[in-house]
C-alpha cells in the first residue's frame, strides 16, 4: 500500500484527468454568522436555485455538487457556528481529496476559509507544505485583539497562520495550516493597522491594488503562483468576490471600490485550469441581496468554469 505521501501525488494526479478537466466536487457553505450583514449565507442557495451550476453538473461527468453545509440550527454564538462550520467543512474537502477529488467550495462569508484550508492541509499530511493564494480587497488577518469590528469574517487567514482563536486554529490539528512564505495576497486594498502589521512581522507577500494595475495580474499571478507552489506539496486558491471592481460585481459581501476587472481575473484562473499542484478553490462572499439581475453571479460561474473546464 503506498503511504501518506504517495497517497497525495497520487490524488493530486487523478484530480486532473486526461482531457484537462477536473473530477470536482462542489461544497456550498451557507455561512453568514461570521459577517455583521449574514446576506452572504443565501449565497451558495441562491446559486443552486438559478440553476447555473446544475446546468454545468448535468452536462459534465466530472463536476458534482455534493451538499450545503450549514451551521447548527440551535447555535447562538456567532465563533461557535463558525467553528462548528469550519469542522464540518475541514472533514469534507478532506475526505473530498482522499478519493481523488476536485474541491470547489462555493460560500458563504470568508470564515469558511478556516474549514477549506484546514481540511486540505490534514490532506496532505507529512507530504509537503500547503501553498494559498488569497485573491481579496482585505487581510482578513485580524484577531479579537485588533478587529475594530470582532467580525470573524476578518480573521481567517490569521486563523490560517496560527493567530487567533484556539476554536479556530485548531481545526483538525493544532498547528498552523499555512507558514507565511508560502501565502500570497492579491488585490488588497482596504485594510487596518492590526492585520496589516501581523503581516508585515510575517513576512507574507501582499501584491496591493496599486501594484497589480502597474504590473498587470496576468504578471502578478503568473509570479504569485510560483511563490505558493515553489516550496509546497501543492496550493489553493482562496477567491472573496470583493476583490472584483464592485462597478462591475455589486452583489458581494464588503464591497470596495477600485478592485479587479472580471475579464482579467478570468485569464488568471484559466492560466492554471491544469496545474496538478492546485488542489482546491474556494470563492466566497458572494451576497445574492446586492445582487443586480443576478450579474455578480454569473460572474462567479464563469470564474469557476475558467477554472474546471
Amino acid at each position: 500500500m503506498p503511504d501518506k505521501s504517495e497517497r497525495t501525488i497520487i490524488s493530486i494526479q487523478q484530480s486532473v484527468v486526461s482531457a484537462g478537466r477536473r473530477n470536482a466536487r462542489i461544497i456550498g457553505v451557507a455561512c453568514g454568522r461570521g459577517a455583521r450583514d449574514h446576506g452572504c449565507e443565501d449565497g451558495p442557495e441562491v446559486l443552486h436555485m438559478l440553476g447555473f451550476f446544475r446546468e454545468w453538473v448535468e452536462t459534465d461527468e466530472h463536476l458534482h455538487w455534493d451538499q450545503t453545509i450549514r451551521a447548527p440550527i440551535l447555535e447562538s454564538d456567532a465563533l461557535q457556528a463558525v467553528a462548528s462550520i469550519a469542522g464540518t467543512l475541514a472533514q469534507s474537502v478532506f475526505q473530498t481529496l482522499e478519493v481523488g477529488h476536485f474541491p470547489l467550495v462555493i460560500g458563504g462569508d470568508h470564515s469558511c476559509a478556516v474549514g477549506t484550508w484546514s481540511g486540505v492541509r490534514s490532506h496532505l499530511g507529512d507530504s509537503g507544505r500547503l501553498g494559498l493564494l488569497w485573491i481579496d480587497a482585505h487581510m482578513d488577518s485580524h484577531t479579537f485583539k485588533t478587529s475594530p469590528s470582532q467580525a470573524v469574517h476578518g480573521m481567517p487567514l490569521a486563523c490560517l497562520l496560527g493567530y487567533g482563536d484556539a476554536r479556530l486554529t485548531q481545526v483538525m490539528s493544532a498547528h498552523p495550516k499555512v507558514l507565511p512564505q508560502d501565502v500570497c495576497l492579491i488585490g488588497v486594498r482596504s485594510f487596518e493597522w492590526g492585520e496589516a502589521a501581523l503581516l508585515r512581522k510575517l513576512g507574507v507577500r501582499i501584491y496591493f491594488m496599486d501594484e497589480v494595475k502597474k504590473r498587470g495580474l496576468q504578471n502578478v499571478f503568473r509570479e504569485a503562483v510560483v511563490h505558493v507552489s515553489e516550496h509546497t506539496a501543492g496550493y489553493g486558491i482562496s477567491l472573496d468576490m470583493d476583490a472584483l471592481d464592485p462597478s462591475e460585481e455589486a452583489g458581494v459581501g464588503s464591497p470596495v471600490p477600485d478592485g479587479l476587472h472580471r475579464m482579467d481575473l478570468l485569464a488568471a484562473l484559466k492560466s492554471v485550469h491544469a496545474d496538478g499542484q492546485l488542489l482546491a478553490m474556494e470563492v466566497v462572499e458572494y451576497n445574492p441581496h446586492r445582487d443586480n439581475n443576478y450579474e455578480t453571479a454569473k460572474a462567479l460561474r464563469d470564474l469557476c468554469r475558467s477554472l474546471l473546464d
